[in-house]
């Protein structure tokens, strides 16, 4: 028998344009984390906050 997944993907989210960036591996056993974190945007050309968000 097959275990459960404890991980899944996400996406990180710019708050200010609303493209998704970068994907990550967040743990699922404890339930959904809330993450926010300074990343460099692309198309903002700058860092900026990004949110979690799942598809």
């Amino acid at each position: 028998m097959a275990k459960a997944k404890k991980r899944e993907y996400a996406w990180l989210e710019c708050k200010d344009c609303g493209q998704r960036n970068y994907r990550t591996q967040i743990n699922v056993a404890q339930g959904t984390p809330k993450i926010e974190l300074t990343k460099f945007c692309k198309s903002e050309r700058k860092r900026t906050v990004h949110k979690l968000r799942r598809k």
